[in-house]
């Protein structure tokens, strides 16, 4: 058959367009599937996207390889943060359960932790303050053999399977723990020295720091902390201009159950209470009875809570996970998704992931489209398929908890981790959706609202994203066509 003019003119560019990204499937307007084609060409050559939107009825408006399984990334947290809304207890009400508590046990000062994730030593801490633990052991005692920091409330998971080694030693990567304390992050103030001359380096001092880094005239701030797993020793190198303000670094903590107690013991020391011994942490090995796959009925024994001086009450969880998914917090996801293994197990990964099944069963979504090794998204080892997501969003939209769930999601232009994106664009306050990012993974599902008013539902999801180029651009770019669209 012979070729228009017009097909002669703009059979190159689609061409092109074929090899760098796929077309939508069958079934979408051909503008809205060239505008799909060319937003989504913008990204590196090689990224394989995934892509769903669905309106109100739940009709198709697009899709490109919707059934085809994707690294999510922190999409992960929106099964997470379902699950929690949807099966923990009183998420809106203060979090009793959670808190830690402080005993004396003998000569021992027992600190555990039973899985809150904001217990706070800060100076200016306000609420859910060790201090307030500190003051109970002072109360009663003025001399320590030493602070155990007991994590046993959950099994010793510290790492999920699938997190790279190098996330280990950053604040995304750091130790999950039933007993957290400051996010489990140590915290580095580098301040300008003279020219040529070593920064200063000032921190609590749980970590010993070797000062590479140096003051250098002109410079942009450019630090690096280099720790191995397990290691308490931070190499620092980079350098800091005379003039620059402070710089913040933020290192993860390998076990956060130790750092509590070591934590404890600088603030009881404040207190005039002498300590003997070393701090010592408590942890509970995982065993296969953590695992539901390979444990009996009536094998999870119930634990029997010991006398204790004084126990915190942490704010609602359901203020917990608004702050999980506007700003994608990994440590806190984690600490929820053991949180649902408590429900009918022992607090195990895999006894949470139990409960995300369950979940995903009743929203309908089939358990092939979906893997989990992890409750943030840490882990390179999930897969779901944007056909999976946009099922649990709608799900989650016809539940009494959705609206609250929603809330918590980012609003582009407006706040969270899309307070940058969309600006400018008809989707600025308009979309509301949790992002993923990881090595060459971007994501993106949630609710639009497109130009005709309708509310769409949709999950976009980028893999083999080449370099460190990210793919959010051409991802932005054609959800603001599919809106525009529709």
């Amino acid at each position: 058959m012979a070729l228009s003019p017009l097909h002669r003119t703009f059979a190159p560019l689609l061409a092109v367009l074929l090899t760098l990204a796929p077309l939508p499937a069958a079934g979408a307007p051909p503008a809205l599937e060239q505008a799909v084609a060319q937003a989504f060409a913008q990204a590196p050559h090689g990224t394989r996207f995934g892509l769903l939107v669905v309106d109100e009825d739940g009709q198709e408006v697009i899709a490109v390889n919707p059934d085809q399984r994707f690294i999510p990334a922190s999409n992960t947290k929106l099964l997470t943060t379902a699950a929690a809304l949807a099966m923990l207890p009183d998420v809106g009400a203060p979090d009793r359960a959670g808190g830690a508590t402080v005993a004396l046990e003998g000569q021992d000062a027992v600190l555990r932790g039973h899985g809150d994730a904001r217990l706070s030593s800060a100076p200016d801490c306000v609420t859910n303050c060790l201090a307030a633990l500190a003051d109970a052991v002072a109360a009663r005692s003025r001399h320590l053999r030493a602070v155990v920091g007991d994590d046993t409330r959950f099994p010793d998971e510290r790492w999920s399977p699938g997190m790279s080694w190098n996330n280990i030693s950053t604040r995304y990567g750091t130790g999950i723990s039933a007993l957290t304390l400051d996010d489990n992050e140590a915290v580095l103030t580098i301040t300008p020295g003279a020219p040529a001359a070593a920064p200063t380096v000032s921190s609590l001092g749980y970590y010993t720091v070797t000062n590479l880094a140096v003051t250098r005239a002109g410079a942009p701030t450019a630090l690096d902390i280099m720790r191995m797993p397990g290691e308490r020793t931070l190499r620092l190198t980079g350098t800091i201009a005379p003039d620059a303000a402070p710089a913040t670094l933020r290192i993860g903590i390998d076990d956060p159950a130790h750092y509590a107690a070591w934590r404890m013991g600088q603030l009881l020391a404040a207190r005039g209470v002498r300590i003997s011994a070393p701090p010592e942490a408590r942890h509970r090995p995982l065993s296969a009875s953590d695992d539901p796959a390979h444990r009996g009925a009536g094998t999870v024994q119930p634990l029997v809570p010991a006398p204790v001086l004084a126990t915190l009450t942490a704010a609602p969880l359901a203020e917990d996970i608004r702050i999980v998914n506007k700003v994608s917090q990994n440590l806190h996801a984690e600490l929820l998704m053991r949180r649902l293994g408590l429900i009918e197990g022992a607090g195990s990964l895999a006894d949470g992931i139990a409960m995300v099944a369950r979940l995903m069963a009743a929203a309908g979504v089939p358990r092939t489209a979906w893997d989990l090794a992890d409750g943030s998204g840490m882990s390179s080892y999930n897969r779901i398929a944007p056909r999976a997501l946009v099922g649990l969003l709608r799900y989650g939209a016809s539940q009494r908890w959705g609206a609250a769930w929603r809330e918590t999601f980012p609003i582009g232009g407006v706040d969270g981790t899309i307070a940058r994106r969309f600006r400018g664009t008809a989707l600025e306050g308009k979309i509301f959706a949790k992002t993923g990012t990881l090595n060459q993974t971007n994501a993106l599902s949630g609710y639009l609202i497109a130009a005709s008013g309708r509310t769409l539902t949709f999950s976009l999801i980028a893999n083999d994203v080449p370099g460190d180029v990210g793919a959010t651009g051409a991802m932005d770019a054609a959800l603001v066509a599919i809106a525009a669209a529709n």
